[in-house]
C-alpha cells in the first residue's frame, strides 16, 4: 500500500506533504488517522485537516483535541510562514477517498474518480465502487458499447489524482444509521459503567 506521506490524495502539494510529516504522527499518537490535509491560500491562509478514528467517525470534542495538539506541534516546527487559520473536521458524508481501505469500506456506493493520466481516453470516472483487488480500485461504470450495461474497471491506486463519494439518498441513510448505532452503543456503555460503579460502592 502507498505510504501515507507520499500519498497525493492525502497531501497533494509539497507544503501539504511537509505538514503531513509533522502532524501525521501527532494525530496517530492521539488514536486517529489523517484523511486529508490542504493548506488553502487566498486573502487569509487556511490549513484544513480531515481526520477520523481508525474505525471511522469523529466527534466535535475530538476535533478540538487534535487541533490543540497540532497547533502545539506546528508552533515548534513553524513550517507556515504567513498567518493561517487551522480547521479540523470530519471527512463528511460526500467524503474524499484518500486511502486504499476507503474504497473497501465504501464498496457499493457511488463515487467520482479522477486519474493523473488518460485511461481509455478519459480521466474522469463515475460509478459504483466494487472494492479493491491488490493495488487496484474497482469501479462499475456504464458500458461504452450498446447492450453492455456496466463494466468493471480496475484503476491502480497510484493513478488516482482525486476521489470522493457522491452524496446519494442511500449514502445519507447509511451515515445516519451508523450515527444512530454509535449513539446507542455509547448509551449502553455509560449504563454499564454506572452500574459497575454502584456495585463497587455497595461492596465497600
Amino acid at each position: 500500500m502507498t505510504d501515507s506521506l507520499s500519498n497525493t490524495l492525502i497531501a497533494k502539494a509539497a507544503i501539504d506533504r511537509r505538514l503531513a510529516e509533522i502532524i501525521g504522527p501527532v494525530i496517530r499518537d492521539l488514536g486517529f488517522e489523517l484523511v486529508r490535509i490542504r493548506l488553502m491560500s487566498g486573502k487569509h491562509q487556511t490549513l484544513q485537516i480531515m481526520a477520523e478514528r481508525p474505525t471511522g467517525g469523529i466527534e466535535v470534542d475530538e476535533c478540538g483535541e487534535i487541533s490543540t495538539a497540532v497547533s502545539a506541534a506546528l508552533d515548534v516546527e513553524d513550517p507556515i510562514i504567513d498567518a493561517y487559520t487551522l480547521e479540523v473536521s470530519s471527512p463528511g458524508i460526500d467524503r474524499p477517498l484518500t486511502r486504499l481501505k476507503d474504497f473497501e469500506t465504501f464498496e457499493g456506493y457511488e463515487a467520482k474518480l479522477e486519474t493523473t493520466e488518460l485511461i481509455d481516453g478519459r480521466r474522469r470516472f463515475r460509478g459504483e465502487l466494487a472494492g479493491v483487488e491488490g493495488d487496484e480500485v474497482l469501479i462499475n461504470v456504464d458500458g461504452s458499447s450498446e447492450g453492455q450495461e456496466t463494466v468493471t474497471l480496475g484503476l491502480k491506486f497510484d493513478w488516482l489524482s482525486d476521489a470522493k463519494l457522491v452524496m446519494t439518498d442511500e449514502l445519507i441513510r447509511e451515515m445516519l444509521r451508523q450515527r444512530k448505532a454509535a449513539e446507542v452503543d455509547e448509551t449502553k456503555f455509560d449504563e454499564i459503567e454506572t452500574e459497575d460503579a454502584a456495585s463497587q460502592e455497595e461492596k465497600e
